[in-house]
């Protein structure tokens, strides 16, 4: 769709919701929005899916790919927990439509017969216009009439003055850095901060509690119920949620484990044999893997996914198969400005750099850091003695521990 074109969600309702092969995963049931503040339209934050099982989940609109009159193609991994409504957040078709509403400069009551959403930038969507019908009296049945009129004209679309402050505080959270995020927080009262950990969005929490101080992290995601601390540990970056795991008491740690989705959990396991101060314990299992036979124009598609951190993105592993860690055999990496230098249809494992040594999981973390600065790196690969693909490092995990262990505190403070 082109940012300019508007889509009336009633015509969404049943729609197929396909996977990028063409496998249909479900049906569309219902928009998730959050009211901002005043001027800003409120934003859609996902879909409601109908599994086949008949179980809903939540689909973030990042994963929404494209939206069109037969069905709507996401793209990435879903989580298929069942969907449960945050306080912030509004249903459009179970909690708007057919509600009785104020029109701005209209003394009449109106109802809300439909609601159209745009797309105003790659995959972020705002609502746009609402399709309002007359209240008739019951002894008039001509068929109502409806207008068209923008969403800022609708009492409900509109942060409401008791709860303005609140919900202007997470609207502005949804626009900031992660890192701004997590200084919000760090300098929120504890009710307050509760509050505000309860509305956001997980994918959003998770990357500012990245952000967070230790003991912080720890503190918010203990006060948390179990399923929503699965959920926002899900969302976290492996290595993360490992960090995080590692440090709550094993009881706890292994209650999360066992809530955690059975992939997610397999790659937190993982990284928690590894000391913390070794490649192994630094890696993230998640690195941008192809097999040799893949070309070019295969692996920079790979690249451009946008959940890819740009140090993620600045190695392709080329590996047999299996393409998952522990892969098969590896055979080396490829960095993307030699991608971008090469034909599409060349094949990556002709370009692989055959100078740049891969890491043992064990190498401690002063060895892992001159390997960065020798080879000039941003991410390098960590291997064991099969030649199995277990992981990659990269530069901000370095950083993050050869800095103090304390830094993070003190960034909050302004030091």
């Amino acid at each position: 769709m082109t940012h300019s074109t508007s889509i009336f969600i009633s015509r969404l309702r049943g729609l197929p919701v396909v996977e990028s092969g063409g496998d249909q995963i479900g049906k569309v049931r219902d928009v998730v929005i959050q009211v901002r503040t005043e001027g800003r339209a409120p934003r859609a934050k996902g879909l409601v899916v109908e599994l086949f099982a008949r179980q809903r989940i939540f689909v973030n609109t990042a994963r929404v790919y494209s939206v069109d009159a037969m069905q709507v193609v996401i793209s990435g991994t879903i989580n298929t927990r069942r969907f449960s409504r945050h306080d912030a957040e509004t249903l459009v078709i179970d909690g708007l439509f057919d509600r009785r509403v104020r029109r701005a400069g209209s003394p009449d009551e109106w109802t809300v017969y439909d609601i159209s959403m745009r797309e105003v930038r790659a995959r972020e969507w705002e609502l746009s216009e609402v399709a309002l019908a007359e209240v008739r009296n019951r002894g008039f049945r001509r068929k109502p009439h409806v207008t068209i009129v923008d969403w800022s004209d609708v009492d409900v679309l509109r942060p409401i003055a008791q709860i303005q402050d609140h919900e202007q505080v997470l609207a502005e959270l949804e626009d900031m850095h992660a890192a701004d995020v997590a200084r919000e927080l760090h300098d929120m009262d504890p009710e307050r901060r509760a509050r505000v950990v309860d509305a956001l969005d997980d994918a959003k929490l998770a990357d500012a509690l990245e952000e967070l101080p230790e003991d912080e992290q720890i503190e918010v995601i203990s006060a948390m119920e179990v399923e929503r601390a699965a959920d926002i540990l899900e969302e976290m970056d492996p290595d993360d949620a490992a960090d995080l795991i590692a440090e709550l008491a094993e009881e706890k740690a292994e209650e999360l484990l066992s809530r955690m989705q059975p992939e997610d959990a397999s790659d937190v396991r993982r990284l928690l044999v590894y000391e913390e101060y070794t490649a192994g314990g630094l890696m993230t299992p998640e690195p941008v893997i192809m097999a040799p036979d893949a070309r070019v124009a295969d692996a920079l598609a790979m690249v451009r996914i946008q959940e890819l951190t740009p140090a993620l993105a600045a190695m392709v592993h080329v590996c047999r198969p299996p393409l998952e860690t522990p892969t098969g055999r590896y055979l080396g990496s490829v960095h993307i400005q030699r991608l971008l230098r090469e034909p599409p249809s060349t094949l990556i494992s002709h370009l692989i750099d055959s100078d740049l040594e891969p890491l043992p999981p064990d190498a401690p973390i002063g060895v892992v850091s001159r390997h960065f600065a020798t080879y000039n790196l941003v991410n390098a690969a960590v291997v064991d003695s099969d030649q199995h693909l277990l992981g990659a490092v990269t530069v901000d995990d370095v950083l993050d521990h050869m800095l103090p262990d304390d830094w993070r505190g003190e960034q909050m403070e302004g030091q």
